[in-house]
């Protein structure tokens, strides 16, 4: 698979505006593309999410078209230069990836070498499944399923354990661990500000934070920006 992907943990980073701490990465993957076409699914409102990403990517120089306000979604993906899947709740997303039929056409035009963005919700539906998600089900998907992109599994806004702190509920570290007992796949834990590159076989972690690997039986490791992850790329169970 020739994939290209920009996989984000959060799009917003705290004292920046919408995108900003990830503009390079963008303008460096979609390089000569025109338009990008924008799935607006994980939210209520898309007219206003779309309108929120449009004005972005005006700004960086780029054509944002909207999935949602198309007739034929699954040929305006077949033509997509480009495609950036924005965050919310995984749940909705993945529904209407689903109900629309969309996971299929996506695969083929990412396998194609077509680049891929995804933030959040974005970024985990590029995984196998949208099991480590933290969203309330709000909907239900008619799968679990996901768009496979790659063979792990995300879980952004990653938040490490504050052992000041008197809150007695579940740690993210403890639902991945959970997840592990139940499914045999690495876990990359992505703290906010922390973004992945992939480019057909390599994975490179990159952003101003690192990131937590979780791997059944085996202890978590620590991975800084700059690290290369591509043994991840190599796990398919």
């Amino acid at each position: 698979m020739h994939r290209r992907l920009l996989l984000i943990s959060n799009s917003t980073q705290h004292g920046r505006d919408y995108l900003d701490h990830v503009e390079s990465e963008l303008r460096a993957l979609l390089g000569t593309a025109r338009a990008v076409l924008f799935v607006p699914s994980a939210l209520f409102d898309r007219d206003a999410y779309a309108a929120k990403a449009a004005a972005r990517f005006q700004a960086m120089g780029y054509r944002l078209e909207s999935l949602h306000r198309d007739a034929d979604p699954a040929s305006r993906i077949a033509g997509a230069e480009a495609i950036f899947v924005g965050g919310g709740n995984t749940f909705r997303l993945l529904h209407a990836l689903h109900e629309k039929e969309l996971i299929a056409p996506i695969r083929r035009k990412v396998a194609e070498g077509t680049p891929y963005v995804g933030s959040s919700a974005g970024s985990i539906v590029a995984c196998p499944t949208l099991k480590t998600t933290k969203d309330m089900p709000i909907v239900q998907p008619r799968s679990f399923e996901a768009l496979d992109l790659v063979p792990f599994q995300i879980s952004p806004h990653y938040l490490d354990a504050d052992p000041s702190s008197t809150h007695m509920g579940e740690t993210q570290e403890e639902r991945i661990a959970q997840f592990l007992e139940e499914n045999d796949c690495p876990v990359v834990g992505l703290r906010e500000g922390a973004f992945l590159r992939v480019n057909g076989s390599a994975a490179l972690l990159d952003g101003s934070a690192g990131a937590r690997i979780f791997r059944r039986g085996r202890p978590p490791v620590e991975a800084r920006p700059g690290a290369r992850l591509d043994f991840l790329l190599e796990e398919r169970q």
